[in-house]
């Protein structure tokens, strides 16, 4: 299937999910970006059911692709799971007067983190599409060391080539005790983190990796991997974090845990 057929393809499977909210019935879910009432979050691409053969026989942990997509303010489950995290660990207090760098900055998630007025707030890509967001290589930060509190890579090493040398990169810009919040999907089935440089191509990537744009699928030793270069491992669970959050009624995966780090002392 080529890429336009699949967008209109996911396009269309939208309709039905969008005009399910406009009924006067009401909402049993709720959105924590837009703070409006959800009768039915979106499905990503159909849904659970249409996920590559691999990626539900490993278990992959990564998006609620059964409830994704807030069909008001568009909002991610990702995106709500993460202000969730962030507010409940006293990160969101911490972004005031901080210096923050964003890769692959998401539109609701930057807007909340611009309301809560930090010092410096670099928002970043490799490819930048949107005004505000500059160019940078997560592999080679042109900025200098310790010169940012907080960084935010969320869903974004899964795309990168030297996953080494971003953590790198990443501890050597962060301040002392500063913290990295590094989502990404990964696959407690696997004993090690799975990457090939011969799986090439949409198709082989979807199958293999779960999206025609991720390179590596991580496995139980992400941890080991994140820590390498000099982070400390501060993850947590969405039941120690959350206890109180239906993750159905908030529409969020309760198996993807907050993946943060904090740079080792120096």
């Amino acid at each position: 299937m080529n890429s336009k057929l699949t967008e209109l393809t996911v396009r269309l499977w939208r309709v039905p999910f969008l005009a399910l909210n406009l009924l006067p019935i009401p909402p049993r879910k709720y959105c924590c970006i837009c703070e409006r009432g959800v009768l039915r979050f979106v499905p990503y691409r159909g849904g659970s059911m249409f996920l590559p053969p691999l990626s539900r026989a490993l278990g992959v942990v990564g998006s609620d692709v059964d409830h994704f997509e807030c069909p008001h303010c568009g909002a991610s489950d990702r995106d709500r799971h993460l202000v969730l995290y962030m507010n409940a660990a006293g990160i969101t207090p911490r972004i005031a007067g901080s210096r923050i760098l964003h890769f692959a900055p998401e539109k609701h998630i930057s807007t909340l983190i611009a309301a809560q007025k930090p010092s410096h707030y670099v928002q970043a890509d490799k490819f930048p599409v949107r005004a505000g967001v500059v160019e940078l290589d997560i592999t080679g930060i042109a900025a200098a060391d310790r010169s940012f509190d907080i960084v935010i890579a969320n869903h974004v090493l899964e795309h990168v080539d030297d996953v080494l040398s971003a953590l790198k990169e990443i501890t050597r810009v962060l301040s002392h005790e500063g913290f990295a919040i590094l989502q990404t999907p990964f696959a407690s089935s696997l004993a090690r983190t799975f990457e090939d440089s011969g799986i090439e191509g949409a198709f082989a990537r979807l199958h293999a990796y779960g999206q025609e744009d991720h390179v590596r699928l991580f496995g139980r030793d992400i941890a080991a991997i994140f820590t390498s270069q000099g982070l400390d491992d501060c993850i947590s669970t969405h039941q120690a974090l959350l206890p109180e959050i239906d993750p159905k009624r908030y529409g969020v995966n309760p198996a993807e845990p907050f993946m943060i780090f904090q740079k080792s002392a120096e």
